[in-house]
């Protein structure tokens, strides 16, 4: 008999365990993406808040560290992208995925250099068009997901999408996704596998500072917000003050302390006027932002970064999944793969006998 949990997915990324865990910004770094993927999953490197030699440092790390496939993540739209790519792709790194939609040039180069095109949807529609693109597997996140979000819980989302697309190409569920019960479920609705982001931040090998993670441990299901005071698009963060003063504020009050944080953003991540003005412009483009829109959008990473590396959740903001007020502990990446598994094949066992 064939094993439930040896799925497709597994089968095209050449990973044992279908888990997926996200690339997160500021949070997935080299260690634990190699932690997840030493342990069985596809872990994701976040190199979207990396500089380009922060990034090539990353991978190198993450090969030194694990011999199994794991996947970098990009934005489309970002500057440099092309330059990313070649050297992901040169690296042997077998799955990039995208915050975003990449374009059918970047699915087909990626295709001609023997590598794998994820993007994340929220919507059945998108699935369609990314399969037509040729991508080779999507993540289809609920509301219930941390960060940019849609408003379709993942338990009428995730179907929608498996009978979209499905029948070509594998699927990963996110937003509210945490054990092996979980997995179960996901694999229920049609799907190929799990993708999970709060649940890896809150490990052992995350390197989000002890107090902050102390915080997400605190909060219930009922302590998270889908707010759009951070850059105009919907995102699910912890409910803090900073988060209330931002949505009780205005936009002229906002724009200049975007405007000083998108600028702080350029020294971060080294990137230079004309690229920065570059980038807002293709932001703007392919996600038809205002002026202040984009500004915001350039401001958002750094409140993030306030929080989640340098441990001020009092002038940074706490992206998350509603799933954080279910979760208790911080196991460590190689425990928390094996009991999803366990639990997964126990319930599978309950509901077979």
């Amino acid at each position: 008999m064939s094993d439930p949990l040896h799925t497709r997915f597994c089968e095209l990324a050449g990973v044992r365990h279908p888990i997926v865990q996200t690339g997160m910004g500021w949070v997935s770094g080299a260690r634990l993406t190699a932690a997840t993927s030493e342990a069985g999953g596809l872990g994701i490197l976040a190199a979207v808040t990396m500089t380009f030699d922060q990034m090539r440092d990353a991978v190198h790390e993450v090969k030194e560290r694990t011999a199994n496939p794991f996947g970098v993540n990009v934005r489309p739209d970002q500057p440099g992208l092309a330059e990313r790519l070649r050297f992901v792709v040169d690296a042997g790194v077998r799955v990039v995925s995208f915050a975003g939609a990449p374009s059918k040039d970047v699915v087909s180069r990626l295709h001609d250099a023997g590598a794998l095109a994820i993007p994340t949807v929220g919507a059945a529609r998108h699935a369609e068009k990314m399969l037509d693109f040729g991508v080779d597997a999507v993540i289809a996140q609920g509301s219930e997901g941390g960060g940019h979000t849609g408003s379709v819980p993942t338990s009428l989302l995730l179907p929608q999408v498996c009978d979209a697309v499905a029948a070509e190409i594998p699927v990963l569920g996110a937003g509210g996704f945490h054990d092996g019960r979980g997995l179960v479920a996901a694999l229920a609705y049609g799907a190929d596998g799990i993708a999970m982001g709060t649940r890896f931040l809150l490990t052992q090998e995350s390197r989000v500072p002890e107090r902050i993670k102390d915080r997400y441990l605190d909060a219930t299901v009922f302590d998270t917000v889908v707010t759009t005071a951070l850059d105009g698009a919907p995102q699910r963060v912890i409910r803090t003050e900073l988060v209330a003063a931002l949505e009780a504020s205005s936009i002229v009050t906002r724009l200049p302390r975007a405007v000083r944080n998108a600028l702080e953003l350029r020294k971060v991540t080294h990137t230079s006027m004309p690229d920065l003005v570059r980038e807002g412009l293709a932001m703007r483009k392919s996600q038809d932002l205002s002026w202040s829109q984009l500004a915001m959008a350039a401001n958002a990473p750094m409140l993030v970064k306030a929080a989640l590396v340098d441990g001020d959740p009092t002038i940074g903001v706490l992206p998350t999944g509603q799933v954080t007020g279910v979760i208790a502990e911080l196991p460590t990446v190689a425990q928390l793969v094996d009991r999803i598994i366990t639990d997964a094949r126990a319930t599978l066992a309950r509901l077979h006998g």
